[in-house]
């Protein structure tokens, strides 16, 4: 009994040390000798047991009843006749409740029935042995409790915010100044080192969490990639199939092209065959009996019918067709063809992309209903540039307000083949968005990437500003591009001249001819020889060529305020809007009278004359009307109501999107895009850092701008419409 109680004592020191130091899982050595049976071995049983520290204070510190921590006060351990401990708390409870009339109570772990003592649960005797573990745990921790080296009763703080060890004695400096201090915090270092066990375990946990989510990522790649590879089969074995198929059909058609050819000689060889065994029957027939002829005329027609028969057979003894069949495949390199072409057939791709340090930027404003892009930069594992394309690049637009719907909105990725790729898409509306790229169904470096898209429009360049220098505009009020080079020839009233401006707005040269004489042409445009205007003061219409040298000139006595001119490519058309008229006449290349669209009350002022794509015959004044090309009325585009606003210019590109500039009150100016076709169209440009004063003539150019006359500014701008 006192070996087993030693034992005991030296596990449960043993086993508070350990547990003060810090450890989580305690180990305890017993060494204990054999039994009289084991003596003459004179061995040594070592035992090694493994103690988790909360499953100990659960077993033995803790009441089994309300699961609380035993201490001295309310649930002080007690000690019932039944060996069990309960807490006092709980055996109050009990007894309250079960005791009545008895002086009893049940164990509530063994069911079996306790007296309670005359001074009531509180007289019950205490648990001594959880007492005394109690009592071992509170004095070994004070034990442990780090002291300093120099001052040995003096317990070791410490200062998280200098990092520093130190007791109160030892230091110097800003611990020992309490004015400094209060900037510090200050620990024991016990719970500092506690606390950095705690953070310790907790990086270990999220660590051992990172990388079994990498494991789990390069898993599923694995198996992504067998499933790849199983695709990759499927389509080899699909496409040499239909190579195959290829090849059968082709030996297929050979076969039949030789079996045909070689019917049609049979048949030609086998009926010569039959006629030779005709005839060779029939001279047989004749030369029976020949032998038992006496009469010489009889004998002379034989021969003589002998005779021609031979000469028959002579012509028969030659096959009329031969024997010759052949496949040549040498008649042409054919087979070397095949062989280069099966050798290039198809291809294994794959890439060293690396989506999480691929990058993506924003190109330029980006504005509502006006196309964007997103350049997306590629690189491998290493940081490199990627040098070619075709990985399969998802791209998603993302709401950042429950409001914005974006769901028709379409992303499109274009490989530029060289590691990069561009993102185009067309944000609805203002407002902040996102893209979420991904490249291997894996998200690339700071996606989703956010941006904010303006409902702004402004010029990307301008040209001109008041003056009347040599490259100054004086009332500018039309403008026409040139396809075929970019050219822009702006009709410089003011100066009565032609400035010709390259696609970047650069001065070109002047153009000047007398027909643009006495500050009065208000209308320019394109035709086949060159460049037409109109001049509102002469009722004249006057084409030149792009030098200025004067092709032809001609006027209609019907004319009172011709103002704007357009020409229509397809059929050659001359048509010039007439104020004083409200109409608009048609001429032909000679400037020959062909019809006239509407009449009196047909116009109000009209400001812009315009030929659409199929010939449809546009006309502005505070609307826009729709004509057909013989002149007959098809709808208006846009009403905005009489005295609500004038529209300027109006111009269409090949798409059927119309630009049209607008003046209304309260000096509101800006250009409408609408379209002959898609009702939903309806963008504008307000030119909101760069009002617009007077906006006029207007012309598309490439790569979806338009340029503007601003009169009012005396300049032209350049913007973006679509």
């Amino acid at each position: 009994m006192g070996c087993q109680k030693r034992d005991f004592v030296t596990k449960r020191k043993l086993f508070s040390n350990l547990h003060l130091l810090g450890m989580d899982s305690l180990q305890y050595t017993i060494r204990t000798r054999l039994g009289e049976r084991m003596v003459s071995m004179n061995s040594t049983l070592v035992e090694t047991v493994s103690i988790n520290y909360e499953d100990f204070n659960e077993s033995f510190l803790t009441c089994g009843t309300c699961l609380c921590m035993y201490d001295g006060n309310e649930h002080t351990p007690k000690l019932l006749q039944c060996s069990h401990t309960v807490c006092l708390h709980c055996l109050t409870k009990i007894a309250a409740s079960q005791t009545r009339d008895t002086g009893s109570f049940r164990c509530p772990i063994c069911r079996e029935l306790i007296t309670i003592p005359r001074g009531g649960v509180s007289a019950l005797p205490p648990s001594f042995l959880v007492n005394q573990l109690l009592d071992l745990m509170s004095r070994q921790r004070r034990e442990v409790i780090p002291k300093c080296s120099v001052h040995i009763n003096q317990e070791l703080l410490f200062c998280e915010t200098c990092d520093t060890v130190f007791c109160t004695l030892c230091t110097e400096g800003s611990h020992n100044d309490t004015t400094n201090s209060c900037e510090h915090t200050i620990i024991p270092f016990s719970i500092a080192i506690k606390r950095m066990s705690e953070i310790l375990l907790y990086k270990a946990n999220e660590c051992i969490s990172k990388l079994t989510q990498a494991q789990e990522g390069v898993s599923s790649e694995l198996r992504r990639l067998e499933t790849a590879k199983e695709n990759c089969l499927d389509q080899i074995n699909a496409t040499f199939q239909k190579v195959q198929a290829f090849l059968d059909n082709r030996k297929q058609e050979m076969i039949e092209a030789l079996n045909s050819t070689c019917a049609e000689k049979r048949r030609v060889l086998e009926e010569q065959h039959s006629l030779i065994e005709c005839e060779k029957n029939k001279v047989e027939q004749e030369c029976q009996g020949l032998q038992y002829q006496v009469e010489v005329r009889n004998i002379t027609q034989r021969i003589e019918s002998l005779t021609e028969k031979l000469d028959a057979a002579s012509n028969l003894g030659e096959p009329r067709e031969n024997a010759f069949l052949s496949c040549d495949f040498t008649q042409n390199n054919s087979l070397e063809i095949i062989q280069e072409q099966l050798n290039i057939l198809g291809r294994v791709r794959t890439s060293t992309t690396f989506p999480s340090l691929c990058s993506a930027t924003v190109e330029g404003d980006i504005i509502a209903g006006i196309e964007s892009s997103i350049t997306l930069n590629t690189v491998d594992y290493h940081g490199n540039q990627r040098k070619t394309g075709g990985d399969p690049i998802e791209a998603e637009l993302l709401p950042v307000t429950p409001e914005q719907n974006i769901n028709s909105v379409p992303l499109e990725v274009i490989d530029n083949e060289d590691g990069t790729y561009t993102i185009t898409f067309r944000a609805p509306k203002s407002g902040r968005y996102g893209v979420r790229i991904s490249i291997f169904e894996r998200s690339i470096k700071d996606s989703p990437l956010f941006f904010d898209v303006s409902e702004h429009n402004n010029p990307v360049m301008a040209y001109g500003c008041h003056g009347s220098g040599k490259d100054e505009f004086i009332q500018p009020v039309a403008v026409v591009v040139d396809e075929t080079d970019q050219s822009v020839y702006v009709l410089d009233t003011g100066n009565s001249r032609i400035k010709v401006l390259n696609e970047n707005l650069e001065f070109v040269k002047h153009i000047t001819n007398e027909g643009l004489l006495g500050r009065s042409c208000t209308g320019i445009t394109l035709s086949s020889n060159g460049l037409i205007v109109v001049n509102w003061r002469n009722k004249s219409i006057t084409e030149m060529s792009k030098d200025g040298e004067t092709i032809k000139t001609f006027t209609y006595n019907a004319f009172q305020e011709p103002i704007d001119v357009a020409v229509d490519k397809n059929y050659g058309h001359i048509l010039v809007a007439d104020n004083g008229m409200n109409c608009v006449f048609v001429f032909d290349a000679d400037g020959k009278i062909l019809f006239q669209v509407g009449k009196k009350g047909t116009f109000c002022q009209i400001s812009s004359v315009t030929v659409g794509p199929n010939s449809e015959i546009l006309v502005a004044d505070y609307r826009i009307q729709v004509f057909s090309a013989k002149g007959d009325f098809m709808e208006v585009i846009r009403d905005e109501g009489k005295g609500k606003g004038r529209y300027g210019g109006v111009a269409i590109d090949s798409e059927g999107r119309i630009l049209a500039s607008r003046s209304e009150q309260k000096g509101k100016n800006y250009v409408q895009v609408l379209s002959l076709t898609d009702t939903n169209i309806n963008n504008h440009i307000d030119s909101h850092e760069s009002k617009l004063k007077r906006p006029s003539g207007v012309a598309v150019t490439a790569g979806n701008h338009v340029i503007v006359v601003d009169l009012g500014n005396n300049c032209i701008k350049k913007y973006r419409y679509w």
